[in-house]
């Protein structure tokens, strides 16, 4: 499972730039303890630098929603900022069957 969060910073400078980074590189270290995390990586746009991207891979959905929930509590600056979109997709490679719409076990 790949897991793409994009944060935009405040144009009001409410929260700095120094102070987000530190905060973001502590919830991939949290989420990086977490069970069933394969890779994290954080990003900064190009053209827009108040946007910001973490990027995490996982074993399963349920391992992310297991390590999302406490972190989500403990890290409340970093996930206001967050941009409201979907953010959670399945891998998809070569030859093989994409997921169905139907209820389905979280790990």
């Amino acid at each position: 499972m790949l897991v793409v969060t994009r944060f935009r910073l405040p144009a009001e400078g409410q929260y700095a730039v120094e102070q987000f980074r530190s905060d973001l590189e502590s919830a991939l270290g949290v989420l990086a303890a977490a069970r069933g995390f394969l890779d994290g990586r954080i990003g900064r746009n190009a053209d827009e630098p108040d946007l910001w991207v973490l990027v995490t891979t996982w074993a399963d959905p349920g391992s992310y929603r297991r390590a999302i929930s406490p972190v989500e509590l403990r890290l409340s600056p970093v996930w206001r900022v967050a941009v409201d979109e979907a953010g959670a997709y399945e891998p998809v490679a070569p030859g093989t069957d994409l997921n169905t719409w139907a209820t389905r076990s979280i790990g």
